[in-house]
């Protein structure tokens, strides 16, 4: 019998056999009426997704290129793991002085909420003297300048120097990693410094189980110290991978995201970001259509991504400026803001211009955004339209207070707070003295 199948193999007639075994091949025919019920259910746009996909997947090479951790990077991982995990020395750091901190991150998109959140740090360690420098890891060929244009022009505030992250980084008092591509070169650096890990999700759930997912978790266990937005993500990490792990508050920009219209309010919104599975953009969809059946007089708007084909009647803003998001959200009673797994920013935006968030109820979600003006709801389209419906149908007083009370239960939420977190968490393991290694053995008195 093996000899008969390493036949077939050799023969490339086992992929037939195996084929004919589960079903028969479709005729034309049938292909064309499978093709149209498509259309009709789909769309052309629909289709032709379908189509690329299948293309993409037909014709994309075999190889780790696609992973973004370069061959170089798990050499050197397996002779680090090799050694029992042993990271580069830190450097000195005397009391009070500056801290240098090195960030490698990949190239940020123009307000992207995680890279938000990082140089919203970055700016916050600035502002109380320290030097921070962005070390970019790019694998689709656009050039530094291209990278460095964006992060000034969203981010202004961060002063920081942008460099190539392919050039090496340099000894700094804290080396951070980012996201799970950026763990493999912070591992296999030899600069000294401390290491640590901004994890601001479980990114290993992104991904269906295969390659990328087990590539990502496995940075959980590089021996960095875990620094996380909210409790519960350092919670997790503690308990699930033995993760040493430290967390900030959220903090919320409250200049820019504010309370300009206590009256009557006429729309609820959405977050759309279908690119990003975690954020449920269609199940927020087939919510919205229940709530339309009940409210066609409300405006819905949805902001984030552009969609070419919604079935509901809706305003699609797109990408929108910050300050525009802010006006949205002072136009709506309420905004749906979904996510599977750690919370977003969006939330604390909502509340501090007085609309009031509709989240799905779930643990990760409550322990972190722990706020009373929060309205949770179980995470399927009826409940969350339930949800959505109470709240514009309530009288127009508990209307405008729940608008007061919104914007200022955020009121303390800043993020020179959270650099100053980040900063205490930054000096307290940077100034931890080095491990023993073999070539510093642990004396005994």
């Amino acid at each position: 019998m093996a000899a008969r199948i390493v036949d077939l193999v050799h023969k490339k007639r086992l992929h037939r056999l195996v084929f004919s075994d589960a079903m028969s091949r479709p005729t034309f025919l049938e292909r064309v009426q499978q093709t149209r019920r498509l259309i009709q259910s789909e769309g052309r746009l629909g289709v032709a997704a379908r189509l690329l996909e299948r293309t993409s997947r037909a014709i994309t090479p075999l190889n780790s290129a696609r992973l973004c951790v370069t061959r170089e990077d798990m050499v050197r991982a397996a002779e680090i793991s090799a050694a029992g995990w042993k990271l580069p020395r830190p450097l000195p750091l005397a009391d009070g002085e500056p801290l240098t901190v090195a960030w490698s991150c990949v190239p940020p998109g123009g307000g992207a909420g995680g890279a938000t959140t990082m140089f919203r740090l970055i700016s916050a360690l600035e502002q109380t003297g320290n030097r921070c420098v962005i070390y970019l890891h790019d694998r689709h060929g656009w050039s530094l300048r291209q990278h460095e244009q964006v992060i000034r022009e969203w981010w202004p505030e961060v002063k920081a120097e942008v460099r190539d992250g392919s050039r090496g980084i340099e000894d700094a008092h804290a080396i951070f990693a980012t996201s799970w591509p950026t763990a493999y070169p912070v591992l296999t650096s030899p600069a000294r410094g401390a290491r640590f890990y901004l994890v601001q999700d479980l990114e290993h759930m992104f991904y269906a189980a295969g390659s990328e997912a087990l590539l990502a978790e496995a940075t959980y266990s590089f021996g960095f110290h875990g620094v996380t937005p909210g409790r519960w993500l350092a919670q997790e990490l503690g308990r699930r991978y033995g993760m040493p792990a430290e967390h900030f508050d959220f903090g919320c920009d409250l200049e820019r995201y504010r309370l300009e219209n206590a009256d009557e309010r006429d729309g609820v919104c959405l977050y759309l970001r279908p690119s990003a599975p975690r954020r449920a953009s269609e199940l927020g969809i087939m919510a919205l259509d229940l709530f339309a059946e009940r409210h066609p007089e409300i405006e819905i708007h949805l902001y984030g991504e552009t969609v070419a084909r919604l079935p509901i009647k809706a305003t699609n803003h797109g990408r929108l400026t910050v300050d525009q998001v802010n006006d949205l959200y002072n136009r709506c009673v309420a905004g749906l803001t979904l996510s599977a797994t750690n919370c977003s920013l969006v939330p604390w935006e909502m509340l501090a211009a007085g609309c009031i968030p509709v989240v799905n109820d779930a643990e990760h979600n409550r322990v972190v955004l722990d706020n009373p003006q929060v309205v949770y709801a179980p995470a399927t389209p009826f409940d969350l339209a339930n949800a959505l419906c109470a709240l514009v149908e309530r009288p127009a007083s508990d209307r405008y207070d729940a608008v007061r009370a919104a914007a200022e239960s955020v009121q303390g939420n800043s993020w020179e707070d959270a650099g100053t977190v980040v900063e205490r968490i930054i000096r307290a393991e940077a100034a931890q003295p080095p491990e023993p290694t073999a070539a510093q053995p642990t004396s005994h008195s």
